[in-house]
C-alpha cells in the first residue's frame, strides 16, 4: 500500500536568493518573442494598409473586404465612392478597401 502514499521527507536546505532576477529575464525573453512575432509584424501590416488607402485616387479598381470589385468613382474623408456595374455606385468606407488592382482588371471580371 505504500504506493499510493507518498512519503513525507524533510525540507533540505533552503533555496538560494536570486529567482527575482531569473523571473525578469525570462519575462524579458517572453516580451520579445511576443513583439518581434505578434506586435511588430501587426504594426508593419496597418502602416503599408495606411499607405494604400491614401495612395488610392479617382479612377482606381479596389476590391473591399468583403469582395466587392469596383472602380473608384469619388473619394471623400472616410468614404469612397465606387461604380461596380453601369450607373450603379456604393458608398464604402475607405478601412474597408482590401486591396488596388492592376488598371484593366475589371474588364476581364
Amino acid at each position: 500500500m505504500d504506493f499510493l502514499i507518498s512519503n513525507a521527507h524533510a525540507e533540505g536546505a533552503a533555496a538560494p536568493a536570486g529567482g527575482g532576477i531569473e523571473m525578469l529575464l525570462m519575462m524579458g525573453v517572453f516580451f520579445a518573442i511576443m513583439y518581434f512575432m505578434i506586435i511588430r509584424p501587426q504594426q508593419k501590416r496597418a502602416k503599408e494598409h495606411k499607405l494604400m488607402i491614401e495612395s488610392i485616387g479617382k479612377g482606381d479598381e479596389i476590391v473591399t473586404g468583403g469582395g466587392i470589385l469596383g472602380k473608384v468613382a469619388s473619394i471623400s474623408d472616410s468614404f469612397i465612392e465606387l461604380a461596380i456595374a453601369d450607373n450603379v455606385t456604393i458608398k464604402v468606407q475607405k478601412q474597408a478597401v482590401a486591396s488596388v488592382l492592376p488598371k484593366g482588371t475589371m474588364k476581364g471580371a
